[in-house]
């Protein structure tokens, strides 16, 4: 079993900033990735990093606005998101990647943070 740890969540006006954590109890993943699920929404991807390369793809959404990153040491990763708006206001979870599946789909990610909650205000 993996326990994945986020923070970092909180309130911040439109065109702020957020820096998200999440803290994995071990690494047995090939990568891990950040999903994000606003009310009434279903769960969508937003990154992902692989642990070997730190090979990193984004969604549209996010693509030059979100920046993900790793630190092996501590068997982390993170989110940061720049220039945010309204539309970003969701729960952020982090997952691993077990293997080298379809990394946009939840199906792929066999563990799960309990999500952060992140609110942008106009």
């Amino acid at each position: 079993q993996v326990q994945l740890v986020e923070s970092g969540g909180g309130l911040v006006q439109a065109g702020g900033s957020l820096r998200l954590s999440c803290a994995a109890s071990r690494r047995t993943s090939v990568a891990m990735g950040w999903f994000r699920q606003a009310p009434g929404k279903e769960r969508e991807f937003v990154a992902v990093i692989w642990w070997n390369d730190g090979e990193t793809r984004y969604s549209d959404s996010v693509k030059g606005r979100f920046t993900i990153s790793k630190d092996a040491a501590k068997n982390s990763v993170y989110l940061q998101m720049n220039s945010l708006t309204p539309e970003d206001t969701a729960v952020y979870y982090c997952a691993a990647l077990d293997r080298n599946l379809d990394y946009r789909s939840r199906g792929s990610y066999n563990y799960w943070g309990q999500g952060t909650q992140v609110t942008v205000s106009s």
